[in-house]
């Protein structure tokens, strides 16, 4: 079996708004979501620079029991998975009569692990962490929430890959609906944004310390940037077979056509070229695709200077003859990290949809190894009918995914 896979709905809670309208309009118009947060600085921080985005009030969308189990990163999930749900013409009743399954991206959940660790030292009785502790505490959180939430019956597990894990997330539905295992898949991914969560990645010193112009602080592939800036939300999309999405008269938001992954095999936190290398082609050759068939590409680029050169390497070895457009929307969003391989890849539908290239924004001077690149630093007007989307992570894993405008 061999399935046309598409989308059928997104939804996005993230620092560029709290919906799809809202963030297509900052994508458009470069809007950055960067600010300062002086907790961090009295926490002993180097940088106070991170993603902002406002915690959504839940109490008239879920009851109590639904509410307690749901940490941080996972309120945001909801919001996005109440609109991709929406957006699919899929309702309750749809979930209760047919099977749903449910992937999504997270590979950590601290505050509900650090305040459970403190009121345990501090009383002594862990009678008194209270029923929500251990469901918003696992890395499995939001997957275990939303499938009860939704009644959800189908697959159902996280996936944990680093900073690629939505983007795996995608990629596996996309082979169980291909390969006829599944009809529809819940996918997406979702990134805390508590200072608690951020030290061990602050203590790398891999921040960026730009605190005089924190819109201007994420630099994507510009050679003075001096580091990422954490970021967070929420993002979900509807993964459909074609059969699936026309029986159920549903507006698909673009086609899946490739899905590729390697392994860098090398160091834990510093990136090489090869194993990005391996993934942009494999993705192709899943597609059946050229490189001078991409229209665009959302780099993964997360604006530390050996990331970047590597994956500016990586683009260049596959898409140096065609020089299809490329740009990082993490120049306006700074590093969403769990949630960024979905929310990059809504970003990247959104400009397919709008036929326009975000910017890469705080592009002044390109490195000497993305000199060579066709990056695009302002909005650009184009006609898009086929995107790449990268998306790295730590310990080297590497996952790249390919879009189509729908056609018969």
């Amino acid at each position: 079996m061999n399935r046309r896979v598409v989308i059928s709905g997104v939804g996005i809670y993230s620092v560029l708004g709290k919906n799809i309208e809202e963030v297509s309009k900052s994508l458009y118009n470069g809007t950055s979501g960067i600010g300062i947060d002086s907790k961090r600085k009295e926490l002993g921080f180097r940088s106070m620079l991170t993603g902002i985005i406002e915690r959504p009030n839940l109490k008239k969308l879920l009851n109590r029991r639904q509410r307690i189990g749901l940490p941080e990163q996972g309120e945001y999930a909801f919001m996005a998975t109440a609109e991709a749900f929406e957006n699919a013409k899929i309702d309750m009743d749809f979930l209760e009569k047919n099977e749903v399954g449910i992937l999504y991206g997270n590979d950590s959940s601290s505050i509900p692990v650090i305040e459970s660790i403190d009121r345990v030292r501090e009383t002594k009785d862990t009678t008194l962490l209270g029923s929500g502790s251990i469901f918003q505490s696992m890395n499995s959180t939001i997957s275990m929430n939303l499938s009860v939430i939704y009644k959800l019956r189908g697959i159902n597990f996280t996936v944990s890959g680093a900073c690629a894990s939505s983007s795996h997330a995608v990629g596996m539905a996309y082979f169980l609906i291909k390969h006829g295992y599944q009809n529809i898949v819940l996918c997406g991914g979702g990134q805390e944004v508590n200072p608690e969560s951020m030290g061990s990645f602050d203590g790398l010193s891999a921040f960026s310390v730009r605190h005089d112009q924190p819109n201007e602080a994420s630099r994507p592939f510009d050679k003075d940037r001096d580091g990422l800036i954490p970021s967070g939300g929420g993002a979900s999309l509807v993964v459909e077979s074609l059969e699936s999405a026309i029986a159920r008269g549903a507006d698909i938001v673009a086609e899946i056509k490739g899905y590729g992954f390697s392994s860098n095999g090398d160091h834990i936190s510093v990136p090489n070229q090869e194993g990005p290398t391996i993934s942009l082609e494999r993705c192709l050759k899943d597609a059946n695709m050229a490189a001078k068939q991409i229209d665009y590409v959302n780099a993964h680029a997360t604006s530390t200077p050996v990331g970047d050169t590597m994956e500016a390497r990586a683009l260049n070895a596959v898409f140096g003859d065609s020089k299809a457009p490329i740009s990082s929307t993490k120049s306006m969003t700074g590093h969403e990290m769990w949630m960024g391989g979905a929310s990059e890849l809504i970003y990247s539908s959104i400009m397919m949809d709008k036929s326009f290239i975000a910017p890469n924004i705080n592009l002044v001077t390109p490195d000497e190894d993305s000199e060579r690149l066709n990056l695009i630093a302002k909005t650009t007007e184009k006609e898009l009918n086929t995107v790449l989307s990268n998306s790295f992570g730590f310990g080297g894993t590497n996952s790249s995914i390919i879009l189509s405008k729908y056609s018969k």
